[in-house]
This record gives C-alpha cells, structure tokens and sequence, in this order.
C-alpha cells in the first residue's frame, strides 16, 4: 500500500507542472490570432484613440510575458476575463455549458465500454469462429465511420425518418428526465460507437493474450469452471490495457463532443466555442479551450490512478 501510495503522489505531483504548461500552451497560441481585441470590444464604429485607452486599460499593450502572468494571476481568482459586447462573465458562461459537456461525455464513455467490453469478451471467448469475425466487421466499420457522419445518419433516421427522437435542441434533466434522455440518447450514440469500435479491438486482443497464458490452463485443467476463472482471473488481468488505451479516448469523447453539440444544437461546450471563433472572442475561445484541456488532463490522471490499482506488478517500479 505505501508503494501504491508514492506512485499516487508521484502523478499527483507532476499535475501543477502540467497545469502551468497548458496554460502557456492556450495563451501564447491564442496570442497569434487575428483580429485586434479593442476593436471586438469596441466596434468597428470606435475611434482611434478609444480602442488605444481600451488596450491601456486592458494591458494589452504590456509586454507579453506580463500579459501571461497577469492571465494567471487572474486565472487562480477564478477570472477568465469578459466576453465581447454584449459583455459576459467567461467563467459564467463556461459554468453553465461544461455540465451539459461533461454528461454528453460520460453517457459516450458509458456507451463505449458497455459495447467494447460486451463484443470484445465475447470475441476472444469465440475466436475465430462466426461471432468473432461478425464483431471484428462491426467494429471495423465502426472505426471507419466518423462521429460526425454518424450523427447526421442517426438524425435522418431516427429523427426525421421514424421520428421516435428529436433532431436537436436540449431539455434540462430537472424538467424531464424523459425530455432529457430523448436530447442526449443520439449525440451520446454518435459519440460512443466509434470509440466502441476501437476498444474493443483492444479488448479482444487483450483477452486473447491472458486466455492463452499457462495459469488459465492450468486453472481449467485442474477442474475450476472456465467462466470462474475467465470472470475472476482473466477478465481483471485483460482489463489493464483496455483502462490504458481508455484514458487517451476520453480525450477524444471530449473533443468529440464539442463537434457533436454544435450538430445537435446542444449549449455545450462545443456551442460556445462556435460562438468564441464566429466573434473572434479571444476570451472566450481562451477560457473554453483551457477549460477542455484541464479537463482531459485530470481524467487521465483518474485513469492513471486506475491503472495503478487494477495492476498490482506496476506497484514496485
């Protein structure tokens, strides 16, 4: 247990020092976009010397590494800065917009390791008969199909076609849960399957690997019931690769579903950052791209921690 525990405090250490580089990451690239931020605020209509009291006002005319500190500075308060005119709270805005992001997330997450655990158990557990070659032309295809086409399908068919769902929109979950499920049931699809699609091929190649080891053999040989020993056993010992490869997929759930959210109108994160670029709001593009790439680096770090706990032998390095 003392082992696991440095191990813990080993990545929890390393996380300020992420956080630092992220932050330099977004700031310094969003510092090369176009547009001049005094006239987003002002309007194309202002003179000359207002914009220049706005970028006196605003540090704008600071040097840049004093513009980075200022940025972190407010960024430990909490501030993230103002949207352009008509002016709003950054942090207001994405603390409204990152639930809505963070359960389109976890529904595709569920989704994807219901699917991949299911057919790639199932895969191994038949190898090279009928349903392992019917799940690997599934889940090829499913790797080849991109999220985005996928949603569009799933509208035409079940939306506009059967009508059993509506194209778009969103209904809180404190109003209706039905409503909610109905808005969220196809975005959450659209994003799972081809991370489904991919992890199980990880999974089933996992499975086969530990179903061919000598203990597994020896297990049956010696009279325990092969579902024992696969669900006790090789079940646990196959899942750690899986759980590694998941942690880098939740990144792409999250980017994922910013795209999925602009094609299913939902006010996510995904709307903000549309709204950011279409207005060139530097703040606001700022606060949402750092909000989702804190937001992939603590997972991972969660996933680490899982890692660490469902592999034993990791423990003494």
């Amino acid at each position: 247990m003392t082992a696991l525990l440095r191990l813990m405090a080993r990545r929890i250490a390393v996380l300020p020092i992420m956080i630092l580089g992220i932050t330099a990451l977004v700031f310094f690239v969003m510092q090369l976009a176009p547009g001049d931020p005094a006239i987003n605020a002002l309007g194309e209509s202002s003179s000359e010397t207002a914009r220049e009291a706005y970028r006196e006002d605003a540090g704008l005319n600071d040097p840049l590494i004093v513009r980075y500190l200022t940025f972190l500075a407010n960024l430990v308060q909490g501030n993230l800065g103002v949207t352009v005119p008509p002016a709003s709270k950054v942090t207001t805005l994405i603390g409204s917009a990152f639930p809505l992001t963070v359960q389109l997330t976890i529904m595709g997450l569920l989704i994807a390791v219901v699917l991949s655990l299911t057919l790639g158990v199932t895969a191994a557990l038949y190898r090279d008969r009928w349903p392992d070659q019917l799940i690997r032309v599934v889940s090829i295809a499913g790797i080849a199909v991109p999220s985005f086409w996928l949603a569009i399908l799933l509208i035409q068919n079940f939306a506009l076609g059967l009508g059993w769902l509506p194209t778009g929109g969103y209904v809180n979950i404190n109003d209706s849960f039905t409503g909610w499920l109905g808005t969220m049931i196809l975005p959450a699809i659209s994003l799972g399957i081809p991370v489904a699609a991919s992890l199980t091929r990880v999974v089933r190649t996992s499975m086969v690997e530990e179903l061919d080891r000598d203990y597994v053999r020896t297990a049956i040989g010696s009279g325990l019931p092969r579902s024992v020993v696969v669900s006790r056993n090789v079940l646990r010992n196959a899942l750690i690769t899986p759980v590694t490869v998941l942690g880098l997929r939740v990144g792409y759930l999250i980017g994922g579903a910013v795209i999925i959210e602009v094609i299913f109108d939902l006010p996510g994160m995904g709307k903000l950052i549309l709204n950011g670029v279409t207005n060139n709001d530097i703040n606001l593009v700022q606060g949402v791209t750092l909000t989702v790439a804190l937001a992939f680096v603590l997972v991972n770090i969660v996933v680490d921690m899982l890692y660490l706990l469902i592999n034993p032998r990791i423990r003494t390095v």
